[in-house]
């Protein structure tokens, strides 16, 4: 083959080998996607004294990071998690107490899984009682997530559920008689001083009774289940870029 002929398949392959690494993004470039088009999202609806709840998680952490680019628009942030505190207080973001803070215009956070209802398993973190706290005292909970997390049945994603210690194995039962399979998160305290359960083999089909039934366990403080209050909106992170979802 002629030299010319080999420069011109150098050429080709160079090319796609730069297209193919341009078109697929890694689950931490779809996280930084969209983290980045979370900060967007809120950005012209944001004031001197506007307070964003923040949520828990590498995906959060991503928005976290891009929030700090806006930080001078406004005032300031509630944490779901000692661990989101600390990173937005190293962003110089003032964090408040919920309780100071009252009602919030946004609350932004990522999921284990969503559905088309946008109804989410959260709690991989072990942070789901302070982050449904959170999302409960917010005007507009936007999701944020790469398409992996999504599924059309809920519960291949083990269900957190937060429970008093002494009542752990009560729970457990309880759970058991239900059909799942609880399983102790081994060396894990909730920033609350609370253990984790992870509940297996449940296909959750209706995600709003199921926590309900889950919450009305006694020693059950909350668990991973985001249907009674599920999220507004999804930007979800795709090859093809971030997609903006609303609940069915």
């Amino acid at each position: 083959m002629h030299a010319t002929g080999l420069a011109i398949i150098a050429i080709i392959i160079q090319f796609n080998l730069k297209r193919t690494k341009k078109d697929t993004m890694t689950q931490d470039e779809l996280k930084q996607a969209v983290g980045q088009a979370a900060v967007d999202y809120i950005k012209p609806h944001l004031e001197d004294d506007s307070i964003i709840g923040v949520g828990t998680g590498s995906t959060a952490n991503c928005f976290i990071d891009a929030l700090a680019e806006i930080k001078h628009t406004f005032d300031g942030a509630v944490a779901s998690s000692d661990a989101t505190a600390e990173r937005l207080k190293g962003h110089g973001i003032t964090v408040y107490d919920l309780n100071e803070a009252g009602t919030l215009e946004f609350y932004i956070d990522g999921a284990d899984e969503t559905n088309d209802h946008l109804q989410l398993i959260k709690g991989g973190g072990a942070a789901l009682t302070r982050e449904k706290i959170v999302a409960a005292c917010s005007k507009q909970f936007v999701c944020i997530a790469d398409d992996s997390k999504w599924v059309n049945i809920l519960g291949t994603f083990p269900l957190p559920v937060e429970v008093i210690p002494m009542a752990r194995s009560y729970v457990a039962r309880e759970i058991v008689a239900l059909g799942g399979d609880p399983v102790y998160r081994q060396g894990v305290l909730t920033d609350n001083g609370n253990v984790i359960l992870d509940v297996h083999n449940m296909k959750i089909e209706s995600a709003t009774a199921l926590e309900e039934r889950l919450n009305a366990i006694v020693g059950v403080v909350t668990n991973g289940l985001f249907a009674c209050r599920p999220a507004d909106v999804l930007l979800m992170g795709t090859s093809e870029g971030v997609k903006t979802v609303k609940a069915k």
